[in-house]
C-alpha cells in the first residue's frame, strides 16, 4: 500500500513539475449527511491537491488527492475520547464544463484509512463547479467512502486555485 501511495504523490509531483496549468491545491469543510457519520464525527475539513490536462475545450481528465480530518463528537458522560477519523483519497477526475464558469464531474478512487481501525474503501466525489476567476473555484460536492464499517458521506463546500500556465516560449 505504501508503493501506490508513493506512486500517486510521484504522479502528481511530476505532472505539476511539467505543467503547471492543470494544478490545483484547495481546502473544503465538511458536514456529516448519515446518522451513523455524525454519531462518530460532527464536522470534518480537508485539503485537495491534483492535476487535471484538458481534452478539448469541454472535458478535463486526471487524478486528485488530497487528506480528510473528520473531528469526533464530543461526549461529556464518561469522559469518551473518540480519535478523529482520517483518510487519504487517491482518484481519478474528471470535469465537464457546460459553460466558462460552470462545471460538474467527480472524483472515483480509493481512501485510504489512516487512523486505527480505519481500513479506507471505496472513494466517490460528484462535484459542482463556479469559476469566480481565472483561477480560482468554489465548488460544492458530496464526499462517500464506503468502509466496511460506517460508510461516509458527507456534504462539503470547498475552493480551489489552479496554478497559472507558464510561458515556455518567450
Amino acid at each position: 500500500m505504501q508503493r501506490q501511495l508513493l506512486f500517486f504523490a510521484g504522479l502528481l509531483f511530476a505532472c505539476g513539475v511539467h505543467a503547471q496549468q492543470g494544478f490545483k491545491i484547495g481546502a473544503h469543510g465538511s458536514l456529516p449527511v448519515t446518522s451513523e457519520v455524525n454519531d462518530v464525527v460532527s464536522l470534518s475539513v480537508g485539503l485537495d491537491a491534483g492535476y487535471l490536462a484538458a481534452l478539448g475545450e469541454v472535458v478535463d481528465l486526471g487524478a486528485m488527492t488530497g487528506f480528510i480530518n473528520g473531528f469526533p463528537e464530543k461526549f461529556d458522560n464518561g469522559g469518551v475520547d473518540l480519535p478523529n477519523v482520517q483518510f487519504l483519497p487517491l482518484a481519478a477526475s474528471v470535469r465537464i464544463w457546460l459553460s466558462n464558469s460552470f462545471s460538474f464531474g467527480g472524483d472515483l478512487g480509493y481512501a485510504l484509512g489512516l487512523n486505527d481501525g480505519n481500513d479506507g474503501g471505496l472513494y466517490y466525489k460528484p462535484v459542482i463547479g463556479y469559476l469566480m476567476g481565472a483561477q480560482t473555484e468554489i465548488n460544492l460536492s458530496y464526499t462517500g467512502i464506503e468502509t466496511e464499517g460506517t460508510p461516509w458521506a458527507t456534504v462539503n463546500l470547498g475552493f480551489l486555485y489552479t496554478f497559472p500556465e507558464a510561458n515556455r516560449f518567450r
